[in-house]
Protein backbone atom coordinates (compact mmCIF):
# COMPACT_ATOMS: atom_id res chain seq x y z
CA UNK A 1 0.00 0.00 0.00
CA UNK A 2 1.48 3.18 -0.80
CA UNK A 3 0.58 6.09 0.88
CA UNK A 4 1.41 10.27 -0.11
CA UNK A 5 2.41 12.97 1.52
CA UNK A 6 1.94 16.59 -0.01
CA UNK A 7 4.15 19.51 1.15
CA UNK A 8 4.62 22.83 -0.38
CA UNK A 9 1.65 24.58 0.03
CA UNK A 10 1.00 27.90 1.52
CA UNK A 11 0.17 31.68 0.43
CA UNK A 12 1.28 33.19 -2.32
CA UNK A 13 0.90 36.80 -4.65
CA UNK A 14 -0.85 36.39 -8.02
CA UNK A 15 2.24 35.67 -10.59
CA UNK A 16 4.39 33.98 -7.73
CA UNK A 17 5.27 30.71 -8.16
CA UNK A 18 4.97 27.53 -5.61
CA UNK A 19 6.20 24.41 -5.76
CA UNK A 20 4.32 21.48 -4.44
CA UNK A 21 6.02 17.82 -3.39
CA UNK A 22 4.35 15.07 -3.16
CA UNK A 23 6.63 12.23 -0.85
CA UNK A 24 5.31 8.29 -1.04
CA UNK A 25 6.13 5.15 1.36
CA UNK A 26 5.65 1.77 -0.27
CA UNK A 27 7.64 0.27 -3.15
CA UNK A 28 5.16 0.13 -6.09
CA UNK A 29 5.79 3.81 -6.83
CA UNK A 30 8.58 3.53 -9.43
CA UNK A 31 5.38 1.57 -11.67
CA UNK A 32 2.89 3.72 -10.63
CA UNK A 33 1.00 6.41 -12.68
CA UNK A 34 0.26 9.70 -10.83
CA UNK A 35 -1.59 12.60 -10.85
CA UNK A 36 -2.60 16.10 -9.44
CA UNK A 37 -5.96 17.01 -8.49
CA UNK A 38 -6.98 20.23 -7.17
CA UNK A 39 -10.68 20.81 -4.90
CA UNK A 40 -11.37 24.92 -4.43
CA UNK A 41 -14.25 25.66 -1.36
CA UNK A 42 -17.78 24.77 -2.98
CA UNK A 43 -16.39 22.89 -5.92
CA UNK A 44 -15.59 19.86 -7.22
CA UNK A 45 -12.73 18.04 -7.23
CA UNK A 46 -10.41 19.25 -10.56
CA UNK A 47 -8.04 17.33 -12.34
CA UNK A 48 -4.37 19.09 -12.82
CA UNK A 49 -2.37 17.18 -14.90
CA UNK A 50 -0.57 13.57 -14.56
CA UNK A 51 2.39 12.04 -15.67
CA UNK A 52 3.49 8.27 -16.67
CA UNK A 53 5.79 5.78 -14.91
CA UNK A 54 8.95 7.39 -16.55
CA UNK A 55 8.11 11.20 -16.35
CA UNK A 56 8.48 10.88 -20.02
CA UNK A 57 4.38 12.09 -20.55
CA UNK A 58 2.28 14.59 -18.48
CA UNK A 59 -0.67 16.11 -19.60
CA UNK A 60 -2.71 19.44 -18.66
CA UNK A 61 -5.84 20.33 -17.88
CA UNK A 62 -6.71 23.90 -20.19
CA UNK A 63 -6.39 26.19 -17.17
CA UNK A 64 -3.07 25.24 -16.08
CA UNK A 65 -1.56 24.70 -19.57
CA UNK A 66 2.10 26.27 -19.98
CA UNK A 67 2.05 27.54 -16.60
CA UNK A 68 2.26 24.10 -14.19
CA UNK A 69 4.91 21.71 -15.06
CA UNK A 70 4.39 18.03 -13.31
CA UNK A 71 7.84 16.24 -12.75
CA UNK A 72 8.98 13.15 -10.64
CA UNK A 73 12.19 11.17 -8.97
CA UNK A 74 11.58 7.57 -8.72
CA UNK A 75 14.46 7.60 -6.78
CA UNK A 76 13.29 9.70 -4.19
CA UNK A 77 9.96 8.65 -4.66
CA UNK A 78 8.72 12.06 -5.23
CA UNK A 79 6.15 13.51 -7.56
CA UNK A 80 6.63 17.60 -8.11
CA UNK A 81 4.04 20.15 -9.40
CA UNK A 82 5.86 23.26 -10.33
CA UNK A 83 3.39 25.97 -10.41
CA UNK A 84 4.06 29.70 -11.79
CA UNK A 85 2.31 32.77 -13.11
CA UNK A 86 -0.40 31.68 -10.24
CA UNK A 87 -3.69 33.33 -10.46
CA UNK A 88 -6.20 34.17 -7.80
CA UNK A 89 -8.39 30.96 -9.29
CA UNK A 90 -5.61 28.76 -8.71
CA UNK A 91 -7.10 28.85 -4.80
CA UNK A 92 -7.36 25.22 -3.96
CA UNK A 93 -6.60 22.49 -1.85
CA UNK A 94 -3.93 20.43 -4.36
CA UNK A 95 -4.02 16.49 -4.20
CA UNK A 96 -1.89 13.91 -5.71
CA UNK A 97 -3.03 10.69 -6.33
CA UNK A 98 -1.24 7.28 -7.76
CA UNK A 99 -2.75 4.34 -9.95
CA UNK A 100 -1.47 0.99 -9.33
CA UNK A 101 -2.62 -0.14 -12.87
CA UNK A 102 -2.26 2.49 -15.14
CA UNK A 103 0.70 4.29 -16.56
CA UNK A 104 -0.85 7.35 -17.59
CA UNK A 105 -3.76 7.48 -15.55
CA UNK A 106 -5.49 10.48 -17.06
CA UNK A 107 -7.84 13.33 -15.53
CA UNK A 108 -10.55 10.76 -14.32
CA UNK A 109 -10.49 9.92 -10.40
CA UNK A 110 -12.08 7.48 -10.43
CA UNK A 111 -8.88 5.36 -12.14
CA UNK A 112 -6.62 6.35 -9.21
CA UNK A 113 -5.92 4.34 -6.52
CA UNK A 114 -4.81 6.20 -3.56
CA UNK A 115 -4.62 9.76 -2.48
CA UNK A 116 -2.66 12.09 -0.24
CA UNK A 117 -4.20 14.07 2.24
CA UNK A 118 -4.04 17.48 0.77
CA UNK A 119 -1.85 21.06 1.19
CA UNK A 120 -3.44 24.25 1.23
CA UNK A 121 -2.24 26.85 -1.87
CA UNK A 122 -3.77 30.26 -1.79
CA UNK A 123 -2.99 32.95 -3.95
CA UNK A 124 -3.70 36.75 -3.16
CA UNK A 125 -4.38 39.35 -5.33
Amino acid sequence: QVQLVESGGGLVQAGGSLRLSCAASGRTFSRNGMGWFRQAPGKEREFVGTINVSGSTTYYADSVQGRFTISRDNAKNTVYLQMNSLKTEDTAVYYCAGSYRLDVPGRNPARYDYWGQGTQVTVSS
